[in-house]
């Protein structure tokens, strides 16, 4: 991982803070959890138990994951071009290959008759946020792919349909990629991984896993299944969360409005009458005035530590692990972020154990697509204990994020030998939990920003109407 001047900084901030109150164990975890992830060695054998004979795999054996990772990291030419597909339409798009000759003689096999295609100056990027393909979409895409192939369209046919019907160049450029880097030579699955940005690690190694069992249809509709829950849980705590949201934006916006805008006027006349103020309205009127003078200080500065508490949480990990170690002290939110992890974990772990894959070769899959550090923490600590021929639930033990009816559930899988069948109820019900929690939480949150405003302006009501009233007992005096 290259690490810039911020990364730096805040490290040796963190070191000196933890130098000065005596941590000094701690400071080596500081710089070992901003390395990059140590090497995930999927050998092609070791993915799936199937019925398969080893012998049958030893030439995939001889790739190993080093040849394997160079072949992904083999950069493509980006191209822009005009075209016109076949009503006469006048199209514009990018599109990435190996060389110009290549990439104009897929788009002109896809339909479409080149006018111009050149490079892309190192300016021309694509300005896009997120992944362009949403959970529900892929979801929904995976579900096609697997119903073409039952019904006898070749892979390469199946992605063709999907690149058709997608409407944005985005999304159709997607399907174009995979479409070439199959017509390439590429095994589905590294075609998928040559997207990191669009594909999830989980797809791509459950296709990896599939192409070796000859299963992929099934598995692709397993993974339909598996991003939709996700998708729909998402949205449901997302649906929670919206009407508490929308409460504090406009109780900031109108606590802003009142102190810039409304007490502002109230001072002018205050002070026109030369009477001494009581100590809330010389509070109220402090107030006002110190926001009216560094509002754009203020705004600047709040700017400023979003985008660094973001950037440090996206790119420094010692700086992710201590914020989402945080997070789960909290009395409220610890509970929906370790239900959240808990299910996602438990879904991940039994669709792959389900699906043939070994338990050592799920866990690091896990890891990779685990996104938070307290949890990949302990699947390291699971890897190395079966490594070491302990059993998984030994890790879990008195884990204060691991709930004990989780660690009793999976040790009940492990010593029945359904594990995989535990694991999905185990997922399943802390996805229950996770959906309570998160109303729970909007229960919560609705009346306390109630309560806070009507403290805010009851406030600021109070600090105009005493100065008025003892104005008028001193008219009427």
């Amino acid at each position: 991982m290259k690490l810039n001047i911020i990364t730096y900084a805040y490290r040796g901030l963190v070191s000196t803070i933890l130098f000065i109150i005596g941590k000094k164990s701690k400071i080596k975890d500081v710089f070992a959890w901003d390395d990059e992830d140590r090497s995930v060695n999927l050998d092609m054998s070791s993915l799936t138990s199937g019925s398969a004979n080893s012998e049958d795999f030893v030439d995939a054996n001889a790739v190993t994951q080093a040849k394997l990772d160079e072949h992904l990291q083999v950069e493509k030419q980006k191209f822009r071009y005009v075209a016109t597909d076949i009503k006469g339409k006048k199209i514009k798009g990018t599109f990435d290959a190996y060389n110009i000759d290549q990439a104009k003689k897929f788009l002109t096999d896809e339909g479409l008759n080149i006018i111009t295609i050149n490079l892309r100056s190192k300016y021309d990027v694509d300005l896009t946020i997120g992944n362009p393909l949403s959970v529900a979409e892929l979801a929904f895409a995976l579900t096609q792919l697997s119903t073409y192939i039952k019904a006898g369209i070749t892979l390469i046919d199946s992605v063709r349909i999907l690149a058709k019907q997608a409407e944005k160049p985005q999304k159709k450029k997607i399907y174009q990629l995979v479409i070439y880097d199959l017509l390439s030579g590429d095994s589905f699955s590294n075609a998928l991984a040559k997207q990191p940005k669009v594909f999830p690690k989980l797809l791509v190694n459950m296709v990896k896993s599939a192409e070796l069992t000859g299963d992929l249809p099934n598995i692709l509709d397993d993974m339909a299944d598996y991003y939709e829950s996700i998708d729909k849980s998402r949205k449901e705590v997302k649906s929670a969360m919206t009407y508490p949201t929308v409460v504090a934006v406009l109780a900031v916006v109108v606590v802003t409005f009142v102190f810039v805008w409304v007490v502002p006027q109230y001072e002018q006349m205050f002070k026109s009458f030369h009477q001494d103020l009581p100590s809330i309205t010389k509070m109220t009127i402090a107030i006002s005035n110190f926001i009216n003078t560094n509002l754009m200080d203020i705004l600047i500065v709040i700017i400023l530590i979003l985008a660094l508490y973001l950037y440090l949480f996206k790119n420094v990990r010692s700086f992710r692990l201590i914020m989402q170690s945080f997070y789960l002290k909290l009395p409220v939110i610890k509970n929906l972020i370790m239900y959240k992890e808990i299910s996602m974990f438990s879904r991940t772990f039994a669709s792959l154990i389900n699906h043939g894959v070994y338990i050592s070769a799920s866990m690091d899959v896990l890891l990779k697509v685990s996104e938070n550090e307290v949890y990949r923490r302990i699947i390291k600590r699971t890897v190395d204990n079966l490594n070491a021929g302990g059993k998984i639930s030994e890790t879990f033990k008195d884990n204060p994020v691991i709930p004990v009816v989780a660690y009793e559930m999976i040790v009940t899988g492990e010593s029945t030998g359904n594990l995989g069948e535990m694991l999905e109820k185990v997922s399943d019900y802390y996805d229950g939990l996770n959906k309570n929690a998160a109303a729970a939480i909007k229960s919560l949150i609705e009346p306390a920003l109630i309560i806070f405003l009507a403290a805010i302006v009851g406030v600021i009501i109070l600090s105009v109407i005493l100065p008025m009233f003892s104005m008028y007992n001193s008219l009427s005096s």
